[in-house]
């Protein structure tokens, strides 16, 4: 007579556990994977580089050789040791460095600008607070030598007008090799940086310095666009640049009254946009943007500071691109611009990230339906294939 053992009872439950278990674990790791790596390549895949006059013909050689290829972006707002939760600085730095290690490794870019706001706290933070700020920012945007990355100073970087001293304006410069009245130029484009918060206007050792290059900077670019026959005795010992006219990128966005005009879907909120903007403090003073429009003439104006998307006129002809925050602790839907540049054209396109919204709804989808898988492995809740099996079996005993 064959008698059967408890370890042969026991196992095939134990085995059906330990399969159920890894099911779940596998289920687990998936959408993590997908919610924390994934969703950024998906998202940023469809994102395809605008085509300038004349670059649809041209061939990927001639494309790459005359077209810059320039991701901008703003206000990333890097958490410091007063203000910033250590949960809330691990959430938003992974999801800033996985976007842009992302668009670097999909988009591949020749150059990246930064419009300021780099760090939340570098107005006041410490000489070991802005090292650890520092060593932060260079883990998460670090780029191949194949592309270049240019980071202008915002007001959370050096401080506002009446925080900023020389220390923290030389502290910033030293480490991102940045200046006002900086000339960087690309494949034959001017891009002009400008320190926005020295444009006060009250005379201040800073403000005067940085106006001063700025003015001198204005000239060489004058200089340079005028015809070569042209006689201007001013022009003659002045060093020649590319014949573009320059790209101006600042943080904050020249005078404007308002968000009222904006536009799309990462502009201000409705209960935001006809809030009077504030003048040296919001946007540039009205002197200081007439200033830099009558001094460099340019053919765009890339800000960020208000962290929401806009775009505007000036003088009727020069464009400003407000670009909105790229962190998603001030948006939902932060994104970045895309820009195919040539020194006569240029084209724009946005770009925008993984909405939180969407990543939050689908682990509150897994989360529901994990929850139910449990309960119905431990037989706390019927599953529906059970219930109506129980329901055909009732049916024929009748």
């Amino acid at each position: 007579m064959l008698s059967s053992s408890p370890t042969a009872v026991k196992n095939p439950p134990l085995k059906r556990r330990l399969c159920f278990l890894l099911k779940l674990v596998c289920f687990v790791s998936s959408v993590l994977i997908f919610c924390e790596f994934l969703i950024y390549y998906v998202v940023i895949l469809q994102c395809r580089w605008p085509n300038v006059k004349g670059g649809a013909h041209m061939t990927e050689k001639e494309t790459s050789a005359s077209v810059l290829k320039a991701i901008i972006l703003a206000d990333t707002h890097l958490l410091g040791e007063i203000k910033g939760h250590w949960l809330d600085k691990l959430r938003r730095e992974w999801q800033m460095e996985r976007s842009f290690q992302t668009a670097l490794w999909l988009l591949q870019p020749d150059i990246v600008f930064i419009l300021g706001d780099v760090f939340d706290e570098g107005k006041w933070s410490s000489p070991q607070a802005w090292a650890d700020d520092v060593r932060r920012f260079q883990k998460m945007f670090k780029h191949s030598v194949f592309t270049e990355l240019v980071v202008i100073a915002g007001n959370h970087d050096i401080g506002f007008h009446y925080e900023m001293t020389s220390y923290k304006v030389n502290r910033f410069e030293k480490v991102f090799n940045f200046t006002s009245g900086k000339l960087i130029t690309r494949k034959g484009i001017n891009f002009v940086l400008v320190n926005s918060v020295a444009m006060e206007g009250d005379g201040c050792a800073v403000c005067r310095t940085s106006e001063a290059k700025l003015v001198a900077l204005s000239h060489k670019l004058n200089c340079s666009q005028q015809k070569p026959n042209n006689s201007n005795k001013r022009c003659s010992d002045v060093e020649k640049l590319p014949a573009s006219e320059p790209i101006l990128l600042q943080h904050y966005p020249l005078y404007r009254k308002s968000d009222a005009e904006c536009t799309g879907q990462d502009s201000a909120p409705p209960e935001e946009k006809n809030i009077p903007f504030k003048e040296k403090y919001d946007v540039l003073s009205q002197e200081a943007s007439q200033k830099l429009l009558w001094w460099f003439q340019p053919r765009l104006i890339l800000s960020g500071h208000t962290h929401s998307a806009c775009e505007v006129l000036h003088a009727g002809k020069i464009p400003e691109i407000s670009v909105p925050s790229f962190s998603w602790r001030n948006r939902n839907n932060p994104s970045f611009i895309m820009g195919s540049i040539t020194p006569t054209d240029f084209s724009l396109q946005k770009c925008f990230l993984p909405f939180e919204s969407r990543v939050f709804t689908i682990y509150c989808a897994a989360g529901a339906l994990l929850v139910i898988l449990v309960l119905a492995h431990v037989q706390l809740l019927t599953p529906p294939f059970y219930f109506a099996q129980r329901l055909i079996s009732k049916h024929k005993a009748v």
